[in-house]
């Protein structure tokens, strides 16, 4: 019994966040992580690491010690464990802590880019945080409402990119660098993005004003996915106030955070017992 209530009580303050434990829990995690990316930054400059290369270890060792114990913490206290390690989350999570140990068992160079490569991985633990809040959920439902005409949108500039690099293949040709159309259309793509790398550079009059003629076309359809996702994120936030309703007056309309009712001024109830967020990873 007593075991279950302590299992109880981590599962709250390590997956939970409207409590002040929670909170507390997450804040301290995101600087652990930040400072560890910190770490690992540093770490790859030639002159730092020559320098105190010691030190970035016994870090390194430091901040894997830390997420080893978070990560058996989540096992441990996970309603499933077995599902939870074998999650997404689960198996970023020990992804971010395998790097040092795979460097203790193989300390030849050549596994050293692998295991600095998996090391960036912790990264998508703050991703993992971030995910709580619910403004970042609003944008995330906002993009998966709006994701078809977003297909839509880029199927159409891939079709455009592609003529307009066929065009310009036949304009310039091989002697002005558009040696085949996967070339042309790279610097079709470069253009109506506004990048312009100037690598490749029509020298015709008819090529320059195809390239103009693109680089407007790409100023003009930036707007277009901005818009798109606006337009969704609007309807979103609109839907989400309505879910908040005076128990005094039924009115809706309020924001998330909101504590009183502002037609009536009665109280609401509070954003914890308004909305509990239940994540299916977490629960996994």
């Amino acid at each position: 019994m007593e075991n279950n209530r302590l299992k109880h009580k981590l599962y709250i303050i390590i997956f939970g966040h409207h409590t002040r434990a929670g909170r507390i829990f997450d804040i301290a995690l995101i600087i652990a992580i930040l400072i560890s990316l910190t770490v690992l930054v540093l770490h790859s400059i030639e002159g730092l690491a020559t320098e105190w290369d010691q030190t970035f270890v016994m870090l390194e060792y430091f901040f894997t010690a830390i997420f080893t114990v978070e990560y058996l913490l989540r096992l441990y206290c996970s309603p499933k464990p077995k599902a939870y390690a074998t999650s997404f989350y689960g198996v970023v999570d020990l992804l971010s802590i395998l790097p040092t140990y795979l460097a203790l068992l193989f300390p030849s160079a050549t596994f050293m880019g692998v295991i600095r490569l998996l090391r960036v991985m912790r990264i998508f633990r703050i991703l993992k945080l971030v995910r709580y809040l619910q403004d970042s959920n609003i944008l995330l439902r906002s993009l998966l409402m709006s994701r078809r005409k977003i297909l839509v949108f880029f199927s159409t500039v891939a079709i455009l990119v592609t003529i307009f690099g066929a065009l310009i293949f036949v304009i310039e040709g091989p002697e002005n660098g558009f040696t085949s159309i996967p070339q042309s259309i790279y610097w079709a793509i470069v253009t109506i993005t506004t990048v312009g790398y100037g690598d490749l550079v029509p020298s015709t009059p008819l090529g320059k004003g195809l390239a103009s003629l693109t680089m407007l076309l790409g100023y003009s359809i930036l707007a277009v996915p901005t818009g798109i996702i606006t337009a969704e994120l609007n309807q979103e936030m609109k839907t989400h106030r309505n879910l908040v309703k005076c128990p005094n007056c039924s009115k809706s309309g309020h924001e998330s955070d909101a504590l009183h009712c502002k037609h009536c001024g009665s109280e609401l109830a509070t954003p914890e017992k308004r909305v509990v967020e239940v994540d299916s990873e977490d629960l996994k």
